[in-house]
């Protein structure tokens, strides 16, 4: 509330300072208004109410406008009027922030004032009511300011009858107003005077016009968070008056900076969230007049220009998350900004900077705002920060900051925000920390703090709207009265804080808008209180990873009316499904105990984004409707659960799928080819179930298609070779136990471009972000939601919570595919698992497979293969699991590397194999002594390894495969140890999924 309070007025004096002030006091002459527009004026005061609540500090004008029983009424001494002193006319009304409350439509008598050269409506509110045509009326105006007064609807093409207009500003905070039909470019083209234009917020969806460049004249342009498109004319940066341009929140808007020449008029320049690219100019030192500077969160490149530090007029600097490069990533090399004293506000969060917090810091004595987060800055946070008095936000997190918090924080006295979120800070809170009584934001989680805490030390701060300690090592004591004053929160983190009930000052929270309690010990039912707390503001809500059983009443449907992601995974919620509130975007409910049927009524969920229910007791048929959310829905995952019946088959055009994930469960029929509508999707799981098809071929054309799972079905018969090129971004695909007939689809093999070439260094991980409704906060972040998949090697499941985007895997095993194996294969040089095992292959297999060099696994097991095992093979360094077993294959076994920790069941089965670790020998072949000296010596041949990995990605392999049963030597079981053998305790593993997405 309070910064729209602060744009509103700034927009108010925006709109007085540009206005001439025509009317000079006289004390010997009054003009009187004429009987009309008094009577006009009252009439328009009665169409509305005051409502004091609009804005804090409103004040009703309109209040004085009085006729004094038995005289003629001056309206021209009202607040807010303003006549002209020769004709007595009102010629300007500025009843901004006056509390007004109604709807205004074209019958409202304002319009007969049509001697207005001003009007100022700004700070009301309107109800959502449209601008009525008649605004056409009041031909006379030169500046007309309704921003931020709840106005809606297309901008009525009336508006260009104000041809006089030389200041406009329709900007509000959210998309009311629309500007598609007339466009803005029609908007341009009737108002060529126009000096001051604000239109932040408006749904314009766009481009801008290339006109706006030839108004030599303008000298202030907002367009902020307008949907904005296409690239930017580039001239309008050297409009010669322009001295604010404001292009903040246009994410699709394109362009670059231009050089500027001396003498540029520019003040403020706002780039923040565009897709503006290039390298800065050398020139920006040529704007010396330049005051702020945003150019945050945007896509420029190579290096900062020095002459930035010539800009000594600048009071807002905001460079962070861009691309640049530097010769020496240490913030050392920014010392010249120590130099620009007047800064209050400074941004270099996500530059990789290393060192520690700069000295120089303290020389900027005007600074009330510093973001330094998102890079690598080590060692304590020092306690002269304290000599800031004006410091009023405070944003380190995720660095690498050690120490502790700094006792000296009492004497922040101005400080509001404070975020020092995934650092290593250790310690205590500072008992002190009460004493901070402006505080509103406290952003504390994922640290190293232990100890104790007291939730009354931050209750006593009042203006605390914002706290997160979840994931240290934090005990909160929460024994506070239901009936203590606290104070209005609007996000909660208390996650893993060793609570064990809920807390119960909950019970007055009306304001939330996210809470997580997830990662506790919170035990029983939901109360009923908790299910009605903050029903009408609630936007995230997690209780997952709890011991929760169920509600203390069954909810027909959830509550919380505005809630948009409900996250209740990891307890033991008991039961039937019970369904989400219509506002729902995400909801997360796997690994409970739910029973029974999915409702048709989840199908009214227009909004639903993310919907996981895996890992229940789920039964029936799924509603055939769900496909229909297909709009909507992005991520969709059913795996282990007792549905049956056909898979949902009324995907449209336009669908939005990205992830459908169904195994285990007892699906029947086809594939649905509505799917091929759905051409976002990434990942397909149809992995157990009873789906009895053909090869979907027609998969290629999805583009984006990485991950294709359709094990253990009843898919039969040949994979035609393909009509047209596909499938070239699929990474991982398994088709085993199916009834796959005919050769290996070679030509498949030739379009799979992912599997052949991929930047580990770029390694992500697949997976969703889930962000707040209110994505200008800067630090509500619910996290990702990640993609996971379950797969097998050797008869044991390998479970990936998190999926590697260059992780890759073949497996065609227990099908009926016969032939050989083709060479091409050995073009996927990428590639960790292939697994053709219990097929009907033959031949020889190809020396080309040493060529995959990435390869952790190799299965070609129960074929009909011959010949010799290529010695080429123990060039595969990575390869931790290899078993040829049961062929007809001759000959001595590889000897070095890998080969060498192999054990002989994985060579059984083949009568012509001799060598180690088969007690056959090979007749007339024998180590030579070089080879004998290779041999790292087994001194600890009792060690067995049984082990299921649960893959997150270590050093340059995967160990893909799950190691068993093997003897392996002293050197890699003291690796294996190191890597791998950490204790593992399922409290530690969610707070490390958590802290990685933070």
């Amino acid at each position: 509330m309070e910064s729209s309070i602060y744009v509103c007025l700034l927009s108010i004096l925006l709109f007085c300072h540009i206005i001439p002030f025509t009317h000079s006091f006289n004390s010997s002459f009054q003009p009187r208004c004429h009987d009309d527009e008094s009577s006009a004026l009252l009439q328009f005061k009665e169409s509305f109410t005051i409502d004091n609540t609009i804005y804090d500090g409103c004040y009703p004008k309109v209040e004085s406008w009085k006729l004094v029983k038995g005289e003629r009424g001056d309206c021209c001494s009202w607040d807010g009027v303003q006549c002209d002193e020769e004709t007595n006319h009102v010629i300007s009304l500025n009843l901004a922030n006056s509390c007004l409350y109604g709807s205004i439509n074209s019958n409202n008598t304002l319009f007969r004032l049509v001697h207005l050269h001003s009007l100022n409506l700004a700070c009301n509110d309107f109800n959502l009511s449209q601008i009525p045509s008649q605004i056409g009326r009041l031909s006379r105006l030169t500046h007309l300011n309704l921003s931020f007064s709840s106005l809606s609807g297309q901008i009525p093409q009336q508006i260009f009858n104000l041809s006089r207009l030389i200041s406009l500003d329709l900007s509000r905070y959210y998309h009311g107003l629309k500007l598609h039909n007339p466009s803005f470019k029609d908007l341009v083209q009737h108002l060529t005077n126009l000096k001051v234009l604000h239109l932040s917020s408006m749904n314009i969806s766009s481009k801008v016009p290339e006109l706006l460049a030839n108004f030599s004249s303008l000298e202030f342009l907002s367009l902020s968070g307008c949907g904005l498109q296409g690239e930017f004319p580039v001239d309008i940066f050297q409009l010669p008056n322009l001295k604010m341009l404001d292009l903040r929140h246009n994410r699709h808007l394109k362009g670059y900076l231009p050089p500027f020449q001396l003498k540029n008029a520019l003040k403020s320049l706002m780039l923040s969230r565009t897709s503006f690219v290039g390298e800065l100019p050398f020139s920006f030192g040529n704007l010396t007049d330049l005051e702020e500077l945003d150019i945050s969160h945007c896509n420029f490149t190579g290096k900062i220009p020095y002459s930035l530090s010539n800009l000594n007029k600048l009071v807002y600097l905001k460079l962070s998350f861009n691309h640049f490069s530097f010769h020496n990533p240490s913030i050392s090399s920014f010392s010249w900004i120590g130099n620009l004293t007047k800064i209050t506000t400074l941004g270099l969060a996500d530059f990789n900077l290393k060192g520690e917090i700069p000295s120089w810091l303290v020389n900027l004595t005007q600074l009330s705002e510093v973001n330094l987060g998102n890079n690598q800055l080590t060692g304590p946070i020092p306690p002269s920060l304290a000599k800031l008095s004006k410091l009023e936000s405070v944003y380190f997190r995720n660095n690498q900051l050690s120490g502790k918090i700094p006792f000296q924080i009492y004497n922040f006295t101005s400080l509001s925000e404070l975020a020092l979120s995934s650092n290593e800070l250790h310690g205590s809170i500072p008992s002190n920390i009460s004493q901070v009584k402006n505080l509103e934001v406290l952003d504390l989680q994922s640290n190293n703090l232990v100890g104790s805490v007291e939730l009354s030390s931050f209750l006593q701060l009042k203006k605390l709207t914002f706290l997160t300690l979840s994931f240290n090592s934090l005990t909160l004591i929460t024994k506070t009265s239901t009936n203590a004053s606290t104070p209005d929160f609007l996000v909660l983190g208390l996650a893993f804080c060793n609570l064990t009930e809920f807390p119960r000052f909950l019970h007055n929270q009306d304001m939330l808008e996210s809470l997580d309690l997830s990662s506790n010990n919170i035990k029983g039912e939901i109360p009923s209180w908790m299910c009605s707390i903050s029903t009408n503001s609630l936007d995230y809500l997690n209780l997952s990873h709890n011991l929760l059983t169920g509600f203390e009443k069954d909810p027909a449907v959830l509550q919380w009316a505005t809630i948009r992601i409900l996250d209740l995974r990891y307890n033991r919620l008991h039961g039937s499904f019970p369904l989400p509130p219509q506002s729902t975007s995400s909801y997360l409910i796997s690994h409970n105990k739910l029973v029974g049927k999915v409702s048709a009524l989840l199908c009214n969920l227009s909004a639903l984004e993310t919907l996981d229910l895996s890992f229940n007791n789920l039964s029936g048929r799924l509603p055939h409707c769900l496909g229909n959310l297909g709009d909507s829905l992005s991520l969709l995952d059913l795996r282990r659960n007792n549905f049956n019946g056909s898979v949902p088959s009324t995907w449209r055009n336009g669908c939005k799928l990205k992830m459908i994930s169904i195994s285990y469960n007892q699906f029947q029929g086809q594939v649905p080819r509505s799917l091929a509508k759905c051409s976002s999707l990434e990942l397909i799981d149809f992995g157990n179930n009873h789906i009895i098809d053909s090869f979907p071929s027609w998969f290629r054309n999805l583009e984006k298609l990485r991950i294709l799972i359709l094990r253990s079905n009843g898919f039969f018969g040949l994979i035609d070779r393909p009509q047209t090129k596909g499938f070239s971004n699929l990474r991982v695909i398994d088709l085993s136990h199916n009834n796959f007939t005919g050769k290996m689809p070679s030509t498949y093999f030739e379009m799979w471009d992912a599997m052949k070439v991929i930047n580990a260094s770029l390694m992500t991980y697949m997976e969703d972000s889930m962000w707040p409704h209110d994505w200008y906060n800067p630090f509500t972040n619910y996290g990702q939601y990640d993609y996971s998949m379950l797969m097998y090697n050797k008869g044991l499941e390998l479970e990936y919570r998190k999926i590697p985007s260059i992780l890759t895997a073949i497996d065609f095993s227990y099908n009926k595919f016969e032939g050989e194996i083709p060479d091409i294969i050995g073009n996927l040089q990428q590639l960790y698992l292939l697994n053709l095992s219990n097929n009907l292959l033959n031949g020889h297999i190809p020396s080309s497979l040493a060529n995959l060099t990435e390869l952790e696994c190799l299965d070609l097991s129960r074929n009909m293969l011959s010949g010799k095992l290529p010695p080429e093979l123990s060039k595969l360094t990575f390869l931790s699991s290899f078993n040829v077993s049961y062929n007809q294959l001759e000959g001595p076994i590889p000897r070095g590397n890998q080969f060498d920790t192999f054990e002989s069941n994985q060579y059984e089965g083949n009568k012509g194999l001799c060598g180690a670790p088969l007690k056959k020998k090979c007749e007339n072949f024998e180590a030579s002594p070089q080879e004998r000296s290779n041999v790292v010596e087994d001194n600890d041949t009792g060690s067995v390894f049984k082990l299921m990995i649960v893959l997150i990605g270590y050093g340059s392999g995967f160990i893909f495969c799950v190691v068993v049963g093997h003897k392996i030597t002293r050197k890699k079981h003291d690796w294996f140890v190191k890597t791998f053998g950490r204790k593992q305790q399922h409290r530690s593993q969610r707070v490390n999924r958590r802290r990685s997405r933070s």
